[in-house]
């Protein structure tokens, strides 16, 4: 009895938390428009989508409307507030806050369904890791539609297909499923929830991979360089071989909470780092017209540190290799981080975290081989 009042008490404060952010934002952006909608919302959060939705340069806003600038030159000439199409620190710290909250949300609503204490739902999430790298090609694959043809999916439907507001459509997606899937469960139409739920994101993934196929061999502006996506899986594969078995010949206890979930997690960060090492060091020598461009501060920083590496050295292994380099390092902390302790205190918790922290390296690793793949 105790257990469910704490629990209920939890759940209001965090409601209480989530409600008390919506009112501070949508009051402040009403009684100060400019400082709070026009200098922090848009400027961060609302004018990169917008820019990148419309393939633009930049996103400039004055006088409570938005224009667009095609050119840099009139970007870097703009009055603030400017925004262009990625990410900023102060956008990648309001994502991690968002994302967190909505975890301890999803905590709930899972243990009001009587589910996620097994690593079950753990595998059965799975797909839809893939599936949200793999929708966001799409979008990407609709920005490279030539002037004169009408894209599949137009504005404003794209947003919902771009970074940040992708994670709200996923996260839409995969709750519609879960919800479905424990339906099917209580009325014994199968066996249990987690069987349908990897059915519909294997089926989502396979239907996005199946329209970027039909693009490749039907359009001008979508190319097919199966090659990219060979390399970053056999080289992820690989490394995490190479770092699983030194962690179980000389430091086992590390993974003795997160078993083979541990795995999945290296491979997956993995994945991301080998995809950016061959989609911005290698992807001219592997057939691409250019190399990829990093999006995010992260990797542009990291990929500055390689870069002060000697000539030689930057010919020979490229400047991308410190970000696989941590990806690495940061996978390996944290499966070390989730001890058995953990999983037997908040089991719930800890799945959702590992689940969270595989989609953090799969969703833009996914993104950036099938990028390179598609030649988008």
């Amino acid at each position: 009895m105790g257990t469910a009042i704490d629990g209920t008490d939890n759940e209001r404060l965090w409601g209480g938390t989530v409600l008390a952010l919506l009112v501070a934002l949508v009051g402040g952006a009403l009684a100060f428009p400019k400082r709070v909608y026009d200098g922090f919302i848009w400027h961060y959060f609302w004018g990169p989508v917008l820019a990148d939705a419309k393939s633009a340069q930049c996103a400039v806003r004055s006088g409570g409307s938005t224009r667009y600038l095609y050119d840099a030159a009139a970007c870097r000439a703009a009055a603030e507030p400017v925004a262009v199409p990625g990410y900023t620190l102060v956008s990648e710290v309001g994502y991690a806050v968002t994302m967190l909250l909505a975890l301890v949300g999803v905590v709930f609503l899972l243990r009001r369904l009587g589910i996620g204490q097994d690593r079950a739902l753990f595998y059965s999430l799975f797909p839809y890791m893939l599936f949200g790298g793999a929708l966001r090609v799409v979008e990407d694959a609709n920005d490279a539609v030539p002037q004169g043809v009408e894209s599949a999916v137009p504005f404003p439907w794209n947003t919902l297909i771009i970074s940040p507001v992708i994670y709200f459509t996923m996260f839409a997606l995969t709750l519609v499923a879960l919800l479905v899937s424990v339906e099917l469960d209580e009325h014994d139409v199968v066996g249990d929830y987690g069987r349908p739920l990897a059915g519909i994101g294997t089926a989502l993934l396979v239907g996005s991979l199946g329209y970027l196929t039909l693009l490749a061999f039907t359009t001008d502006y979508v190319s097919f360089y199966p090659q990219i996506t060979v390399i970053v899986l056999v080289g992820a594969t690989l490394v995490t071989a190479v770092v699983w078995w030194a962690l179980e010949r000389y430091a086992p206890y590390i993974n003795a909470g997160t078993r083979r979930m541990g795995l999945v997690v290296i491979w997956a960060h993995a994945v991301d780092g080998v995809a950016n090492v061959v989609g911005i060091d290698w992807a001219r020598e592997l057939g691409l017209p250019a190399d990829l461009v990093p999006k995010h501060p992260v990797n542009r920083a990291l990929i500055g540190v390689g870069e002060q590496f000697p000539q030689p050295v930057v010919d020979l292994i490229g400047t991308a290799w410190p970000f696989l380099l941590v990806k690495i390092v940061a996978a390996v902390f944290v499966v070390w981080v989730f001890d058995e302790e953990i999983f037997e205190e908040s089991p719930r918790y800890a799945i959702l975290l590992m689940v969270a922290i595989v989609a953090v390296g799969l969703g833009p690793g996914t993104r950036d081989m099938l990028r390179a793949t598609f030649g988008i």
